[in-house]
């Protein structure tokens, strides 16, 4: 079965280079957060593909900053062509850590996402504003882990007002049972680089952000002296689920704009 699993991940990265190399247009990198996984760009995806631009939603580990980081800058190796990397929510300490000196990234876009300085935690910046719904009342027992730490899980009955409010309840509900977890680790640990300081970077997020404060999100992005910051009006912290649309325009802006 590992032969097969390789044999299909190598097909995979072969495929996303092929499409770039078929392209003038810079490859389309998405990173998931926290208590979600790849299918969350799904609203994304089609409208970038149809746009022209070659697109991978990586899977993101959800373990350490340091080791997710590592994950997707392999990745990123993977591809010769432009990059434009993407991260929402959690995925966003992940893109500032794995982009730090890869030279084919373009373009960063924090899509609700965190966008650290070195040293800063996911949890700290969490806390570092109040709003922030999601947190230990909303989440399920941990998991204790074998080697050290824990799985954390939203709770279900929490999920929808914690995280996707804008979503309705059918889809909110789908969504909280089938999180995958992130570790406890993953959001202590400090960010060690700040990839922002020298790529471009865009920032869009929605003004009903409860699992990440709007103000913290719009504090970062001034920080970082971001090229582009658009602010949905009502839209939740799964703004690219919510407004799929609104997303995929600013990761093109981004596209277009980025040396």
């Amino acid at each position: 079965m590992k032969p097969l699993i390789a044999g299909l991940a190598l097909a995979g990265m072969a495929f996303a280079t092929m499409a770039s190399a078929q392209s003038d247009k810079p490859t389309i990198v998405l990173v998931h957060g926290a208590f979600a996984d790849a299918s969350s760009w799904n609203g994304v995806v089609p409208i970038l593909e149809k746009d022209g631009y070659p697109v991978v939603a990586v899977a993101n580990p959800l373990r350490s900053v340091k080791a997710d980081g590592d994950y997707v800058r392999s990745f990123l190796n993977t591809i010769k062509t432009p990059i434009v990397l993407v991260g929402h929510s959690y995925g966003g300490m992940v893109i500032s850590q794995a982009a730090d000196g890869e030279a084919n990234v373009k373009a960063l876009v924090y899509v609700a996402g965190f966008a650290p300085e070195a040293g800063e935690s996911a949890g700290a910046l969490d806390t570092k504003f109040p709003g922030a719904l999601l947190g230990p009342d909303t989440l399920a027992q941990p998991v204790p882990l074998l080697a050290g730490g824990n799985d954390l899980y939203v709770r279900q009955d929490k999920f929808h007002e914690a995280f996707a409010p804008d979503l309705p309840e059918d889809a909110a509900r789908l969504a909280a049972a089938t999180q995958r977890p992130i570790t406890d680790i993953a959001f202590g640990e400090p960010a060690t680089t700040s990839a922002w300081k020298t790529i471009p970077s865009w920032f869009i997020y929605g003004d009903g952000d409860t699992a990440i404060p709007p103000k913290a999100q719009a504090f970062m992005a001034e920080r970082a002296h971001a090229k582009g910051v658009v602010v949905v009006k009502g839209a939740s912290h799964v703004v690219m689920i919510s407004h799929p649309d609104a997303v995929a325009k600013i990761i093109e802006d981004a596209a277009t704009a980025a040396p």
